[in-house]
């Protein structure tokens, strides 16, 4: 294989290939990036866990077809040691692979493996059901909703997002049994449906590359759109020449709707960055076990303590609007931090029930987003 490449199309290509390929595997393949030459004037980049499968194209000139695979962190390392302009990219029979940078004499040469020994990267069957979604809609679910999946990997149920697509709403929730995030975007003119749990690594990787996607649109222009495909056991995101392909979590969500209260006896209303600011403030006196504070309810004030025997304690106020009675109820403050620091809205309502009853929060003026945190003792 033989090629010249643009060292800044190459490197924001394999920077991507980074998250998803496996570096600890006790299988060496997975560590590697796929380089192989597609067309004739095209290089397929791909990298892959098995689970998780990344593959885009960028343009070059082709002297030679082949393909190698080389380890990732190394083949980024030395891209970005190579000094801007056209790259030279060769690799031998024994898939040992030479960069080198046009007019400079800096070059590299890395031992790779051959192309054929890469795994099989899956693909959608023809004719599978496919959706189109704005990306900045994918990624304003994930913004909303990422914080709360569990990070316990023998929880499959936990460790992942539920991606609804009901008719005109397309909806993502997730859980860790502490806290619930479901976030739903109104998408006119589509009637489709569709139901994925898709693993956390998954959620990580559609964040970032939606953020990419979203960041190289050019001004005035519209934001691209996914292609989501489900077949069989995985689904396919497609935008601008990239597929990133996910093996779906077999497992059963917990019956989100359940889990949300109905109605809620006592609404708060509260500025959104004075209540962050108070919590983080206070949390900070906070057990380093539990996070936990109070927060106390009274007409027109909500007053924020905790106590530990270790660190002391801290309190702070903050102006609401309420005019139930005064109760005190105490949950993690982190939980509601991460809320607080997914959204933007200047006020958030929130709704409580009983002292032992979970706390619902949402945007003021806004039914998409929504979060229930559960109550801890204090």
């Amino acid at each position: 294989m033989e090629l010249t490449v643009a060292k800044r199309d190459l490197l924001k290509l394999v920077t991507r290939m980074q998250g998803v390929a496996e570096r600890k595997s006790t299988m060496p393949v997975l560590s590697n990036v796929l380089l192989a030459i597609d067309g004739p004037s095209a290089l397929r980049v791909a990298a892959t866990d098995l689970y998780l499968a990344l593959v885009g194209h960028v343009t070059v000139d082709v002297s030679k077809g082949g393909s190698v695979a080389v380890p990732v962190k190394d083949l980024l390392e030395r891209i970005r040691m190579m000094p801007d302009g056209p790259l030279h990219l060769s690799s031998q029979d024994n898939a040992s692979t030479t960069i080198k940078a046009a007019g400079s004499a800096r070059r590299y040469t890395l031992r790779g493996m051959p192309g054929d020994d890469f795994p099989p990267l899956p693909s959608p069957a023809e004719g599978s059901p496919s959706l189109a979604l704005d990306v900045d809609v994918l990624r304003e679910l994930v913004d909303k909703t990422h914080f709360s999946i569990s990070g316990d990997e023998t929880r499959a149920h936990l460790n992942s997002a539920l991606f609804e697509w009901d008719g005109d709403v397309v909806r993502m929730v997730t859980t860790d049994g502490h806290r619930l995030s479901k976030m739903e975007v109104k998408v006119s003119g589509r009637q489709a449906s569709a139901t994925m749990l898709i693993p956390l690594k998954a959620i990580q990787e559609l964040r970032r590359l939606s953020e990419d996607l979203s960041g190289e649109a050019k001004e005035g222009q519209p934001k691209p759109q996914l292609q989501i495909t489900q077949s069989g056991s995985s689904a396919f995101f497609q935008a601008s020449g990239m597929t990133f392909a996910v093996r779906l979590v077999d497992a059963q969500f917990p019956p989100y709707s359940q889990v949300i209260p109905q109605q809620s006896e006592k609404l708060v209303r509260v500025p959104r960055a004075p209540f962050a600011e108070a919590l983080r403030a206070v949390s900070v006196a906070a057990s380093e076990r539990t996070g936990g504070v109070k927060l106390g309810l009274t007409k027109g004030t909500m007053r924020i303590t905790t106590e530990s025997p270790d660190s002391g304690e801290g309190s702070d106020e903050v102006p609401i609007e309420y005019a139930g009675p005064n109760m005190t109820v105490g949950f993690n403050a982190k939980y509601f931090l991460d809320v607080l620091g997914a959204l933007d809205e200047d006020e958030v309502e929130l709704g409580f029930g009983g002292e032992l009853d979970p706390a619902v929060i949402k945007p003021a003026g806004t039914r998409q987003f929504l979060a229930v945190v559960m109550p801890m003792r204090i």
